[in-house]
């Protein structure tokens, strides 16, 4: 049962890297730093995240990507060249999350967690592009801020009820296999 738990966290944590890698990080490593959230001998990895450096470097990062977020087209632009940083962000965070298991299992997990960040990333930049293509500039600023306010929230989340947050990583994952055959033809249109 207790893999299974990390199993949620971990897969929470790697959906919100899709969306929001640098808050993420920042979001754990402020929130351990602080004492809201307490790691158990399985999350030690994510210790790490508290450090100064790390989440002085995610600060930054995340000070950035929030103003090229609110920009239209440049939203897009990023989440391009994130494309591939995001999931390969999330499979480091699925190994520190991971640190004490089988070295095998850890692997299969850890690149799980890419490909939930990878689904994330794609659900994200293919909304976002789609809000792009709305002649009003309150749909693309409105979802970068619930995106903003969502990462901290379903952080926690993740930590404090990870057998709900595992659900809905599973539904979030079906409904975008679901959805991507659409999601293709409307890039292709464009």
């Amino acid at each position: 049962m207790e893999l299974i738990q990390q199993l949620g966290t971990t897969l929470g944590l790697g959906l919100l890297s899709g969306i929001r890698l640098y808050l993420t990080v920042l979001a754990v490593g402020v929130a351990v730093r602080f004492n809201w959230i307490h790691l158990n001998e399985s999350f030690q990895g994510l210790g790490i995240l508290a450090d100064w450096r790390v989440m002085t470097a995610a600060g930054i990062a995340c000070s950035i990507e929030f103003v090229a977020d609110k920009v239209p087209w440049v939203d897009s632009a990023w989440d391009s060249i994130h494309t591939f940083i995001r999931p390969v962000g999330a499979v480091l965070l699925g190994v520190a999350a991971f640190g004490n298991l089988d070295p095998a299992l850890k692997t299969i997990l850890a690149l799980l967690c890419g490909g939930v960040a990878l689904t994330g990333h794609s659900a994200k930049s293919a909304t976002r592009f789609v809000a792009n293509h709305s002649p009003e500039p309150v749909s693309n600023m409105g979802l970068s801020l619930a995106g903003d306010l969502m990462v901290p929230v379903a952080t926690w989340f993740s930590f404090e009820y990870p057998l709900v947050t595992l659900g809905v990583v599973s539904v979030v994952v079906l409904i975008s296999a679901w959805l991507s055959p659409l999601i293709f033809r409307i890039f292709r249109v464009e």
